[in-house]
């Protein structure tokens, strides 16, 4: 396994952790950082032992968003940073190979497994992306978002002003990007951006017990296939949603899946559904 500078990878029964680990910079993600996440995501994706990923921060934040010398890098240049990292290049996930998921944080979007940002501090900017892209928001009550964009003369970035109004509203998700306001989690809860509201120090170990309590209950395929319905058919229409449907759930009735969930049902014992194979989907 690689090993990794700026995060923290680890797999823990069925559930694998990335860990942004630069807390003495509340996480700010560096060009190297991100590389590293997208490489540890493609390691989840691969392990047929994993059943999804949790994103947390090391320390008192989440992400502060891009570290600040990379911004001042980028302002003095008047462009991105061309640095790449060639021995960490991945490309975790988008079985469909779906333009949609092509870019950063989108591409979380068309991982297999699913992904939960545990929010246990600081959220902010691209950390505020990166976890708004996430399947699902576990938040400490602590916890603050803030978009920073406005602030930095910036636009509201990394494709939130498609997925925030998602998930909390248009009215709530100008709200969030005009005053770049701090948000905690009582109210980002009530808002609909975090899942789940959790006690100091909670989210991370809530989180891993959510993704290993489905694990326990949950065919992976059936998982990964209800992921790809949800955001597959976000822009679509009714009529062609339900066609693509009813196409997948035949697929489904001839695999052992099914007849595996019958079974244990049937036998009133727990299944044994088999690891998913991502090469049964490329």
């Amino acid at each position: 396994m690689t090993d990794y500078q700026e995060i923290l990878y680890t797999v823990n029964q069925r559930v694998a952790t990335i860990t942004l680990n630069r807390p003495d910079q509340l996480n700010a993600l560096t060009d190297r950082t991100q590389a590293e996440v997208r490489h540890a995501l493609e390691q989840s994706e691969q392990n047929g032992t994993v059943i999804g990923t949790v994103l947390t921060g090391a320390g008192r934040g989440f992400c502060a968003g891009v570290d600040m010398n990379a911004l001042s890098a980028m302002s003095d240049a008047g462009k991105r940073s061309d640095d790449n990292f060639d021995h960490l290049k991945a490309s975790p996930g988008n079985p469909d190979q779906d333009d949609n998921y092509r870019g950063s944080p989108t591409y979380f979007l068309g991982l297999r497994k699913p992904l939960i940002a545990a929010v246990n501090g600081a959220c902010a900017g691209l950390g505020f992306s990166f976890a708004t892209f996430c399947d699902l928001r576990f938040m400490e009550t602590q916890a603050k978002i803030v978009s920073s964009f406005g602030p930095r003369g910036l636009i509201a970035e990394h494709g939130t002003s498609w997925m925030l109004p998602r998930l909390v509203g248009p009215a709530n998700a100008l709200d969030i990007f005009w005053s770049s306001r701090k948000i905690d989690g009582e109210e980002a809860y009530r808002m609909g951006w975090a899942n789940r509201l959790c006690e100091p120090g909670q989210a991370r170990i809530e989180a891993e017990a959510y993704l290993n309590a489905i694990a326990e209950t949950s065919a992976p395929s059936s998982i990964m296939m209800m992921k790809r319905q949800v955001y597959k058919h976000l822009n679509r229409e009714l009529g062609p949603a339900m066609q693509e449907s009813k196409r997948w759930m035949d697929e489904s009735l001839a695999r052992d899946d099914f007849k595996e969930g019958v079974a244990s049902f049937m036998a009133r014992r727990p299944p044994a559904f088999a690891p998913l194979n991502i090469h049964d989907d490329d």
